[in-house]
């Protein structure tokens, strides 16, 4: 299986402006950002999307909204609001084959989105 764009960015083979690390996740911040404040909380595990994570995966992704959290908490965004969000699949738009949650925020969000 090849490697993901993220998962070479989780394993420090491509740089990347991180925000937060540890043993389970690596945040970073949006090359191509879509509000002022945009980053990516992966899972350093290979999962290709929430549509394939499992029963097993439960603990991770708790680990990874958390980590949303803390991250919104620690870039300024909890006192004015921020969305979540996780593409799954090419209609979900989708573009890299890792699961990742995008943190907006830093200005006021339309629904619904594009």
């Amino acid at each position: 299986m090849t490697k993901t764009l993220f998962a070479k960015i989780a394993d420090g083979e491509i740089p990347a402006e991180i925000v937060y690390e540890d043993d389970r996740v690596v945040a970073f911040k949006d090359i191509q950002p879509q509000a002022p404040i945009h980053f990516l909380v992966i899972p350093r595990k290979p999962i290709a999307s929430l549509a394939t994570a499992d029963q097993k995966d439960t603990e991770l992704l708790g680990h990874c909204l958390s980590i949303c959290a803390s991250v919104a908490q620690q870039e300024g965004l909890t006192e004015s609001g921020y969305r979540v969000v996780t593409n799954i699949g090419e209609d979900g738009g989708q573009t890299v084959p890792h699961l990742h949650f995008h943190i907006l925020g830093g200005r006021s969000l339309q629904w619904p989105p594009g």
